[in-house]
């Protein structure tokens, strides 16, 4: 497909923005803590500049002293953080990059211990259990804000952005203000619809009077908050033509508050594109340009909504932590060579949450992006193991100039990771793996085939380094008749290696357990599964676990917790409950082991005798998440 209309520039009030692509604002926490833009900032942002994206919006940034929802959130609610921004700014322009910086106030959503001051809102309403209740700000601290919105907006016209960005979305202050859910005031910000909007109003008069018409306007809304008596798309078409009239010029257009944020940062699930009818509904009720955002990673689908008038502009929020190089990869027509982000939140939107600088799975790079050079020395490097956490280490040396080998025992790269592929909604992980296989190709990794690496093989290769990335293997736990029952692994029913009876009982209600659940369940099996822990699933990160317990759900896939396997047999289980009685799980077809894995290293303890320069990583070290894996792959690529 030819890319035409996302290539074509753009007008966004007084700024010509020369493509499509959008970075989203996405919270990364590499903002120093007295909230200036920090070195992380500096290469994050201009490493996506020179990636081709035409409009970069940097990350939520402070209006007000009162306001700081985390530690690492870049502020401008003081001319002391200004030319930090402007050092960032000027990196992304001498790129060909417009910027746009958004604009916030947390409101309810912020961190009171963080800023030392209450919670604020339109009423005293918490966002969510296990949140303070905010305060409902008084008609005279809501003037004081609509000053400090003007002004941080001058700052940043100071700083050389090109625009700026209202942030109206998400359950934030001034998204209290618009909903009726959290708006209950009874004063001239309460009420009825112009009353609700007299905030963004006066928010956006007062930043056009102090910046005029020198940097462009735009506002964030939600297609739809999601929740009952909240905005729905009716409402937000209104509120998109009122703001359109108040003089901004241009809408980004998200979804939801944090109550439904699966649909905020959707997981690997949900189908990319996802907001895109309800974009199509607010792009009819206005002339000016729209950003449509909604788990974008391949720009095909894109280019079917800007090319049909759908939307203008197209955000890829966390497909340009994957992949800051996507633009440019698509006007080359190199879209196999794509790192595709996978939605599975491990890296972004978990460290997010924790104060940590974000990073991702399928691109360990994020946040590093100065630390990839080429090596001092070329070395011959031999990896062995051909899952993402081989292949990555495979890959990075490559590129800093060494000779890479890499040994796989299959006939198939991939690994784990491949068969995470399987259950239902997570195809797009194959996605990555072929990534991965591209970039070995692209930068010469020699790869080898069904070799079982033995001690002889590095001895005879004569390597200078050795990244030992064997992984795992399932974990059997020494259970009287586990090894005589007849049992499945849960990676070989996945594999295609082993086949289920009808009914079918699968041991261990982790991640592994409750996917392998779903993919049986989807194929119309009679699924039972039984777990140590209180709930199946405790593992699986909340936005994930929401659709998962969906697959349960509509499967009808029953579920024992509490329960200690005891024993084994053909067609069943002995357990313990807590009350220490024995019960069995009998008559199934088949059972299915899926109570983790167990790191397999079988070589390092020989290897290190023969090279010095010796890494293991990812599972060979402790079965683990993936981000783990290819986050130690990275590390050791960079150190050889």
């Amino acid at each position: 497909m030819m890319f035409k209309s996302m290539f074509t520039p753009i007008k966004i009030g007084p700024m010509t923005v020369p493509n499509r692509f959008v970075v989203s604002p996405m919270g990364n926490n590499f903002a120093n803590t007295d909230g200036t833009m920090s070195d992380k900032s500096l290469a994050y942002y201009s490493k996506r500049a020179q990636g081709g994206f035409g409009l970069i919006t940097f990350e939520a940034t402070v209006v007000h002293k009162e306001a700081k929802g985390g530690p690492r959130k870049p502020c401008l609610f003081d001319d002391s953080t200004v030319e930090s921004f402007k050092r960032v700014i000027d990196a992304c322009h001498e790129n060909g990059a417009k910027i746009s910086i958004q604009l916030q106030h947390a409101g309810p959503e912020g961190n009171a211990k963080i800023a030392g001051y209450p919670l604020k809102s339109a009423s005293a309403i918490p966002s969510a259990l296990g949140r303070n209740i905010p305060e409902a700000m008084t008609t005279e601290e809501i003037y004081e804000l609509i000053e400090a919105y003007g002004d941080a907006a001058v700052r940043a016209k100071k700083a050389g952005a090109d625009a700026v960005e209202v942030h109206c979305a998400h359950g934030y202050l001034i998204s209290s203000f618009l909903s009726p859910r959290t708006n209950k005031r009874v004063d001239e910000f309460g009420g009825c619809f112009e009353n609700r909007m007299r905030l963004p109003r006066l928010v956006i008069e007062n930043i056009r009077k102090k910046v005029g018409h020198s940097i462009a306007i735009i506002c964030r809304i939600n297609s739809s908050d999601e929740v009952a008596g909240g905005l729905d798309v009716h409402d937000s078409a209104v509120i998109a033509a009122y703001l359109e009239e108040c003089g901004i010029d241009g809408l980004h257009v998200s979804r939801a508050v944090h109550l439904k944020d699966e649909y905020m940062w959707a997981p690997t699930v949900i189908h990319g594109g996802f907001n895109a009818e309800l974009v199509t509904e607010i792009k009819r009720a206005v002339n000016i340009p729209v950003i449509v955002v909604g788990r974008f990673t391949e720009p095909h689908y894109a280019e079917i909504l800007v090319r049909e008038g759908r939307c203008d502009l197209v955000a890829f929020g966390r497909q340009s932590l994957a992949d800051p190089e996507t633009p440019n990869k698509a006007a080359a027509g190199c879209l196999d060579e794509l790192t595709p982000c996978i939605a599975c939140l491990q890296g972004c939107v978990c460290n997010m949450y924790q104060g940590k600088p974000i990073t991702c799975l399928v691109n360990p790079l994020l946040g590093r992006e100065d630390e990839l050079k080429a090596a001092d020395t070329s070395k011959k490097v031999v990896v062995v193991g051909g899952g993402v956490g081989g292949m990555l280490a495979a890959w990075v040396c490559a590129k800093r100039g060494h000779d890479v080998t890499l040994f796989e025992a299959t006939d198939t790269l991939g690994g784990q990771m491949r068969l995470a592929a399987y259950p239902p909604g997570k195809g797009d992980i194959t996605n990555m793996v072929r990534s991965y296989i591209n970039k070995c190709n692209k930068y010469g990794v020699k790869i080898q085939m069904n070799t079982k690496v033995t001690p002889e093989i590095i001895s005879e290769e004569k390597p200078d380094a050795v990244v030992l990335a064997t992984g795992a293997t399932p974990l059997v736990l020494p259970i009287p008749g586990i090894n005589d029952s007849g049992l499945i692994h849960a990676v070989d029913l996945l594999d295609g290696k082993e086949a289920c009876g009808k009914k079918v009982l699968v041991v261990g209600g982790g991640m592994v357990g409750c996917e392998t659940a779903a993919f049986l369940g989807e194929l119309g099996h009679d699924v039972t599964v039984i777990e140590l822990r209180d709930e199946v699933g405790a593992d699986v990160i909340s936005e994930h676990r929401k659709y998962l317990m969906k697959d349960f759900n509509e499967y009808k896939i029953k579920t024992i917790t509490g329960a200690k396997v005891a024993k084994f047999f053909e067609g069943g289980v002995a357990y313990t409950l807590a009350d220490g009685i024995e019960q069995s799980a009998c008559g199934f077809d088949s059972v299915v082991l899926a109570m983790g894995s167990r790191n397999y290293d079988p070589l390092s303890e020989e290897v290190k005798k023969v090279v010095k320069e010796t890494y293991v990583v990812g599972d060979a070290t402790r079965a683990r998440r993936a981000l783990d894996a290819t986050k130690e792959a990275l590390d050791a690529a960079l150190q050889i």
